[in-house]
């Protein structure tokens, strides 16, 4: 655990990377897929579920209808990974 005797530098990790206007881009992407599945009525506020990519936004994929569909947390946020942290 990198914080165990010191606070968390939540602002220098915001301006270094949440911040920065790819992220901003990629999030924006992201509330737009969970809204587009709002409007259809497949997920709602606070039902414990994800909008899953198919193919991840960071490999190409979109938020097409083919390329999203709703998994539970757990499933979705977990990934099995190789010796070197990839994922499998």
């Amino acid at each position: 655990m990198p914080y165990v005797n010191k606070p968390r530098p939540y602002k220098k990790e915001y301006e270094q990377y949440q911040g920065t206007e790819e992220q901003k881009k990629n999030r924006a992407k992201r509330n737009a897929a969970r809204r587009t599945l709002i409007k259809k009525g497949k997920v709602r506020k606070g039902d414990g579920k994800d909008v899953d990519h198919v193919k991840p936004l960071s490999k190409g994929g979109s938020n097409d209808d083919s390329n999203l569909s709703v998994k539970n947390k757990k499933a979705n946020r977990g990934f099995k990974r190789t010796a070197k942290g990839a994922v499998k």
